[in-house]
């Protein structure tokens, strides 16, 4: 078959979806009229090339693992051959980068390779976008590994998160990419979910914002993000990975829906992907309601859904919804899935023949594809100079880890590590301190950099198959670093225990090296994975809250040595720490702080980097009665003495120490009394009252007093990062509408109450010293999609940097 003429018709006019000078909507109208049914189902396909990954003989057997879920029961669709796959045309191809390791170069080869193959037998030879991951960085290899999400939740960021996505988007567009499959979106329901580490915690404005940036940094490089897992798949029963969840829809709409609603709404959002879960019984893949009703109609939504990886099949296979694959395909695209990937099963040619039968309107498929073209027109595929080779002209210069990378990455991670407690043992150096001569580095995290990645990061999600090759950059471990932060230390390690396992046997060796130092820094925590392979990450959640095997006990016997033990918890999930706090110098906590992670760490225990990192997600104190997050109403959030057991966190949503001491105070509220569809400015002065300069997270937090329905406590409405030198002071000004205090009434309207609402500002949801009331007035208002989302925040030098006030009205 040759190629089809791309550029014009037979009489030698340029085709009019090829006409850069039309409007992209009149571009996609004539295409649509000149494609068959049969090619406009094609756009609604994909091709995963090399899904059978144990097939490849490079592979031993005991490491072919699943890098998507039920990969393998589904890896028979990857023996369709491309040629066959594009006969119609074909709507994207899948990982080209991301399912095994290959050089910038290799993969852009392999893009042009299968460009041209979809382009050679379609008629119409329109390219597929392609999508990859990237979730902690490209995930490709020998590509920047930068922090995991929660990680990016702990630096309370938003611009540095979108400088990140920006660098990604760019590295990303170089080869050939279009799309990313990132952010997750969803706020963290229960501890124990081995996704914990994909999220940017447990609050719905801190991801909306950090989700928005990110989102906003890899559109500016011409990739499409995608929102995901839309919607409720955090919320599972027991936190069991695709577990149904138990969530009613006023609980949906307040907790979980926001972040999307915002990405679209302040991030301009592109895609969104579905999620696996069901909830009250519903499947997302097969719910127009949210589908179609909630993201097209009241949010006006223009782009593409796509299904995460086989969601469409999952239908008949898992939730039993549906007979067959066909019969999923057809529930997905009524109720508004355009896209299926990785590969086509329910959208396939069977969709043709129930459009002729009567069975399916052909505008549900024209919906579909008409959105899909779009893009394709938007990214330029369908343009008449568009080829394989000039899509990927950057590959060959391009380094995906360059020094600007890592550099950026090493910003993320200085700023996400949290400091629990300094104790006594903390910073190392610094004035009045000379510095442990010999220090004993022990524990399964302390000389193992991939630790400090997530199961999205490629050495952890494909290169487990390929174990000759290492982590394909450079990397080094904590215990490196430390080298490297102690040079006049001796420095000795032992590894005490793993990271799961039972083994006891290292325990005597390593209390041995802490008897014999002057100090012990004991690196504990997880190593990501996927379907139960690691202690956190997808498919591996956590019956409890306790650290994994037996590495409490390893911190308890460490604790009773008698030499200071500093405690580090390198982890994708906060870990109950309420029994290794009592015997611990010193506690720290890395949220997968990436290829940097070993050096920020350590730049944080020697006191060479000022932590300034805040908790996305509570630290509990025991490791039972989850779920529990802070966000909870009154009989959530104590235990009133009618339970005996007491939420309480060990340390609050919010908190973080420093090397400096910061007052929040001189509360001023601009107006006690606003309307309903007002609002009113909250500012207070910060100062820095210590001998370093430092930052400090201002923190915004409102509760409604008395509401028609149950409402939380306290819940997270605005926040700003100030950078201040010793003694400086500044003043946060937060502007607040009434939109702000929006949420889902008893008719599961979203309503606006006129009643008292109380303000809080501080540094974290139980540190707010600065307290006071405003009143709603006017009559109940019903917002949608318009309504304000955001707090705008304006932080200058205070006019009397000298006189921070700590007093705080009281209300």
């Amino acid at each position: 078959m040759t190629a089809p003429d791309r550029t014009h018709t037979a009489d030698g006019t340029l085709r009019a979806w090829q006409d850069r000078t039309l409007p992209v909507a009149d571009r996609v109208e004539a295409l649509l009229a000149e494609m068959t049914l049969e090619e406009k189902i094609g756009q609604l396909g994909s091709r995963w090339i090399g899904n059978d990954m144990q097939a490849q003989e490079e592979i031993e057997p005991e490491n072919a693992l699943n890098v998507a879920p039920m990969q393998d029961v589904f890896a028979a669709s990857g023996t369709v051959p491309i040629e066959e796959a594009a006969r119609n045309g074909l709507g994207h191809l899948t990982r080209v980068f991301g399912s095994a390791p290959v050089t910038p170069a290799e993969g852009a080869a392999e893009v042009v390779r299968l460009q041209r193959e979809v382009v050679k037998h379609s008629r119409l030879g329109i390219p597929a976008l392609v999508h990859e991951e990237c979730l902690t960085g490209f995930t490709t290899y020998g590509a920047t590994v930068y922090p995991a999400a929660i990680a990016w939740g702990a630096t309370f960021d938003p611009e540095l998160v979108e400088r990140m996505a920006a660098a990604i988007g760019r590295d990303m567009r170089a080869v050939g990419a279009h799309q990313g499959l990132s952010p997750v979106l969803d706020v963290v329901r229960d501890y124990r979910w081995g996704r914990v580490e994909e999220t940017m915690g447990e609050d719905p404005y801190l991801v909306a914002m950090l989700g928005s940036a990110y989102v906003r940094g890899l559109e500016s490089a011409g990739i499409i993000a995608t929102l995901k897992h839309f919607a409720g798949y955090s919320a599972s029963r027991a936190a069991r990975n695709h577990g149904p969840v138990p969530m009613g829809r006023r609980e949906l709409m307040d907790m979980i829906l926001p972040t999307f609603e915002t990405a679209i709404a302040e991030g301009g959002a592109r895609s969104v992907m579905n999620s696996y879960s069901d909830v009250d019984g519903v499947p997302a893949a097969a719910d127009p309601w949210l589908l179609t009703e909630v993201l097209r109609d009241e949010w006006g939504f223009t782009g593409t859904v796509v299904s995460d990886y086989w969601a469409i099949a999952f239908l008949a296979k898992m939730h039993q919804v549906a007979a067959d694959h066909e019969e999923a395909g057809v529930l997905a695209l009524t109720a508004g899935i355009d896209v299926e990937l990785p590969d086509t099963l329910g959208y396939g040619r069977h969709l043709a023949e129930r459009v002729r039968r009567g069975e399916l309107p052909e505008e549900l498929v024209d919906r579909a594809a008409r959105r899909l073209l779009t893009q394709k027109v938007q990214l330029g595929l369908l343009d008449p100079d568009w080829t394989p080779e000039g899509s990927v002209a950057g590959a060959d210069a391009v380094d995906l880890d360059s020094p600007a990378n890592r550099a950026l990455a090493r910003e993320l991670a200085e700023r996400s590590i949290v400091l629990l407690d300094a104790g006594d043992a903390l910073p190392l150096l610094g004035e009045g301190r000379q510095g442990p001569r010999r220090v004993a580095v022990v524990g399964p995290c302390a000389d193992d950099p991939r630790t400090f990645m997530g199961c999205y990061a490629f050495p952890n999600h494909v290169l487990p198959r390929y174990p000759k090759l290492g982590l394909g950059l450079e990397a080094p471990s904590l215990l490196d670093a430390l080298r490297a932060e102690l040079p006049d230390a001796e420095i000795v390690h032992e590894r005490g225990c793993d990271w799961r396992e039972e083994d006891r046997s290292g325990f005597a060796a390593a209390l041995a090296a802490a008897r014999e130092s002057d100090l012990c820094v004991a690196v504990v925590g997880d190593l990501a994975g996927l379907f139960g392979q690691g202690t956190s990450g997808e498919g591996c959640d956590a019956e409890d809250l306790r650290l994994p095997g037996v590495q409490e006990d390893l911190l308890v016997e460490l604790a009773a040595t008698g030499t200071p033990v500093v405690v580090v918890v390198v982890s994708g999930r906060p870990y109950a720490l309420g029994r290794v706090s009592e015997g611990a110098a010193a506690l720290v906590q890395a949220f997968m702080p990436g290829e940097e992670g070993g050096a920020a760490i350590a730049g944080v225990l020697s006191g060479r980097v000022q932590p300034s990192g805040k908790l996305p997600v509570q630290i509990p104190r025991t490791p039972g009665g989850q779920p529990g997050t802070y966000l909870q109403p009154p009989l959530g959030s104590d235990s009133h003495g009618i339970s005996n057991i007491d939420p309480t966190p060990l340390f609050p949503f919010g908190y973080g120490a420093s090397y400096t001491t910061f007052e929040i105070g001189d509360l001023e509220i601009d107006g006690e009394e606003v309307p309903t569809d007002g609002e009113f400015t909250v500012s207070v002065r910060v100062r820095n009252t210590g001998e370093r300069a430092g930052e400090e997270v201002v923190q915004l937090y409102l509760h409604d007093v008395l509401a028609q329905v149950t409402r939380p406590m306290r819940q997270l409405a605005g926040f700003a990062r100030v950078r201040l030198a010793p003694g400086e002071s500044a003043r946060a000004t937060f502007t607040v509408h009434a939109d702000r205090t929006a949420f889902t009434g008893r008719d599961l309207r979203r309503i606006v109450e006129p009643g008292d609402i109380d303000v809080y500002v501080g540094t974290s949801a139980s540190d707010l010293p600065c307290r006071g009331r405003v009143r709603l007035t006017g009559p109940l208002r019903h917002v949608g999609h318009e309504r304000r989302l955001v707090t705008p925040v304006d932080v200058r030098p205070a006019e009397s940097p000298d006189q921070g006030g700590t007093d705080a009205a009281q209300s």
